[in-house]
């Protein structure tokens, strides 16, 4: 090699030549015996590089860099075949390691049961013209019981079990706390839901300290029963069943004047109060009907409250549990289930 081109010509295509033997080495035994050969005291680059001296002194310094070069990626190539070859031995010298076996698909999440009767319940008042509102959990005691007609020493506050933090301060046992907060905020007409989490110090088969709660309500001018019974009777046929049939009943709730409670026909038995195969409904007690939420009309002192004339409006308030609309929806008979993470439960809902 009598110039610094034919040099420059050999160490590139030692390259090639390298990545070549790179490609076909199977082994560590491989590797070692590449390197000696490109790489070692008597190897291709270090023949190559002792023409060097022979050149021009003008010419040595650009020969030198690029056999540097070379020998750089040279050792760079050697050192990801390595490394490559070393994961892979790790792979098959591990027992448990079988690559004819499937690949393993992990487990895909799904909106819990709760969750999605919540989103069906809002899209149902959203569509009705309903606005989504929501507040803390933690409340003040004006706000959950005095501004709600539940003064201090009112008999329905035992009603609540509630659970309180201070003397004034609470972990709300309902979302209707959000009706004043709301009203604060808003002049008529006004119709809005607010969905959330509530307390109580209440634990059984159809009971939980923690659950889900829907408040809604609707104030405006000339708001009469006959709006409330429309409402509600358009949301349970959409949330259950196009055919079912709903009954309000007569009863008390300190912050509604009238009051009533709203049922339903059975959905496990169709309402006959007994199944096809002449087995008494243990959902509906053989009535044909289950109680699904409570309703009324807005007392005028709650109004007062937030400053609205009850001789000039008039509203309608609802509030139901979600997790027995979704007992009832889905035919389910023990509330806890929601809350103890069974995916074989779960599941079923994907």
């Amino acid at each position: 090699m009598n110039s610094v081109l034919e040099i420059n010509s050999s160490l590139k295509s030692l390259v090639h030549e390298f990545e070549t033997r790179m490609d076909q080495a199977s082994s560590l035994r491989d590797l070692e015996e590449a390197r000696v050969a490109f790489l070692g005291r008597k190897g291709k680059l270090a023949k190559i590089m002792s023409a060097i001296p022979g050149l021009d002194s003008s010419e040595r310094p650009l020969a030198g860099k690029t056999a540097n070069q070379v020998k750089t990626e040279l050792t760079r190539l050697l050192e990801d075949k390595k490394n490559e070859l070393e994961r892979l031995a790790a792979f098959r010298l591990d027992p448990r390691f079988d690559p004819s076996l499937p690949g393993r698909i992990p487990d895909m999440g799904s909106i819990h049961p709760v969750t999605r009767v919540i989103q069906d319940i809002c899209s149902i008042f959203t569509g009705l013209g309903f606005d989504i509102v929501t507040g803390p959990e933690v409340e003040t005691d004006f706000y959950n019981f005095e501004a709600l007609n539940l003064p201090p020493g009112h008999p329905a506050r035992d009603m609540q079990d509630t659970l309180y933090i201070t003397e004034s301060l609470v972990l709300r046992t309902h979302t209707s706390p959000m009706q004043i907060r709301t009203m604060e905020k808003r002049t008529p007409p006004v119709a809005a839901i607010a969905p959330g989490k509530v307390y109580r110090r209440d634990s059984d088969l159809t009971h939980t300290p923690m659950f889900h709660q829907i408040e809604g309500f609707l104030v405006d001018e000339q708001v009469s029963m006959a709006d409330l019974r429309g409402t509600l009777t358009a949301f349970a046929q959409r949330i259950f069943d196009p055919g079912v049939k709903v009954r309000f009943r007569p009863s008390f709730f300190p912050f509604t004047e009238p009051s009533a409670e709203v049922d339903i026909s059975c959905v496990m038995c169709e309402g006959r109060g007994r199944h096809r195969d002449d087995i008494s409904c243990r959902v509906c007690k053989e009535t044909g009907w289950v109680e699904v939420l409570g309703c009324g009309m807005i007392d005028p002192e709650v109004f007062l409250q937030v400053g609205y004339d009850p001789e000039k409006y008039t509203g309608f308030a609802f509030g139901l549990g979600v997790e027995r609309v979704a007992m009832l929806k889905y035919g389910i008979n023990d509330l806890r289930m929601f809350f103890e993470n069974d995916l074989k439960f779960l599941n079923q809902f994907a």
